[in-house]
């Protein structure tokens, strides 16, 4: 079994720590953070391309390689997440190399990308797949660890193209949507065992967001915007949401913009109507919708209400 030496004062000194999709873009760079805060980082990634289709074991062992020249311990797993057995293997990867299990970082994610009505039944099934599946599997499969010692932080990706919207990511949104409601479910069950599970929402350029279409000005503005705004901004929310000074963090959405931190909202009743004789379709038509019409949202896509320059 490999032993980590840690020195005082990081903020993760101590911790074992998984990291699925840290290959390459937000992955490697929590990964590579989380090693120089003092945690034995597990460097998972299958090296698919950025839809999901083959595999390499080079984009993990690059990591592995850049965390051991820092001083730093890691190993690498090349399990898919997207398949229950293969996500426990990487669970068992912590335990095997180093004894013990403090955090998981559900990060691993790919994108098939179509305007809705020529989306294919594949296409969104793999997407719920990888993104959705696998945060449950890889979660449920450390869940029993971290209930046996009662300690355990979960850091979960979602995005704005599920909270906010975005054309032509119809499997994308609905899984990232998916996690908010996963890590929320998570936070409430695990609580009495003083597990922790949040959501963290980046703004970053990496090979995913690459393949966002630029066909027209308004378009490659914003990923001009987006380009300015490197993956390494995210890892220190995510360092941060692992370690002991975020015990009491837990069940919330954030997102990270350049060097900006939010808060999100979650869904709250904001108005409401009522009839003591009840409704018809008619009275809904005549009384309800005209009330609500003033509250209700529109059509916004994350670019529409992030639209001023990060800083």
């Amino acid at each position: 079994m490999e032993s980590g030496n840690p020195s005082a004062g990081r903020a993760l000194d101590g911790k074992v720590v998984v990291v699925t999709g840290a290959g390459r873009g937000i992955g490697r760079e929590i990964a590579l953070l989380a090693a120089a805060e003092g945690a034995r980082v597990v460097v998972n990634d299958l090296g698919g391309a950025p839809d999901g289709e083959g595999a390499s074991a080079a984009p993990a062992e690059e990591v592995v390689e850049a965390i051991r020249a820092a001083g730093g311990t890691a190993v690498a797993s090349f399990d898919s997440v997207a398949d229950p057995l293969a996500a426990a293997a990487i669970v068992e990867t912590a335990l095997t190399h180093y004894g013990r299990l403090d955090g998981v970082v559900n990060n691993a994610g790919i994108l098939r990308d179509a305007i809705f009505h020529k989306m294919s039944v594949a296409d969104f099934e793999t997407v719920i797949k990888v993104h959705l599946m696998g945060s449950f599997y890889v979660s449920h499969a450390a869940a029993r660890i971290f209930r046996e010692q009662e300690s355990g932080s979960f850091v979960h990706f979602t995005s704005t193209s599920g909270l906010v919207g975005n054309y032509g990511q119809a499997n994308y949104a609905a899984a990232k949507m998916g996690i908010v409601g996963l890590s929320k479910s998570i936070a409430l069950d695990m609580a009495r065992f003083n597990v922790r599970s949040n959501c963290v929402s980046p703004f970053a350029w990496s090979r995913l967001i690459g393949t966002i279409p630029t066909s027209t000005e308004a378009e490659k503005a914003r990923v001009a915007r987006i380009q300015a705004m490197g993956p390494e901004k995210i890892a220190p929310l995510s360092a941060f949401l692992l370690g002991d000074a975020a015990k009491d963090v837990t069940g919330q959405i954030f997102a990270v913009r350049m060097n900006e931190i939010y808060l999100m909202g979650q869904s709250r009743p904001i108005r409401s109507v009522h009839r003591s004789d009840g409704w018809t379709c008619d009275s809904i038509a005549e009384h309800a919708i005209p009330a609500l019409r003033s509250s209700f949202y529109p059509l916004d896509r994350s670019g529409d209400i992030f639209s001023w320059d990060p800083v």
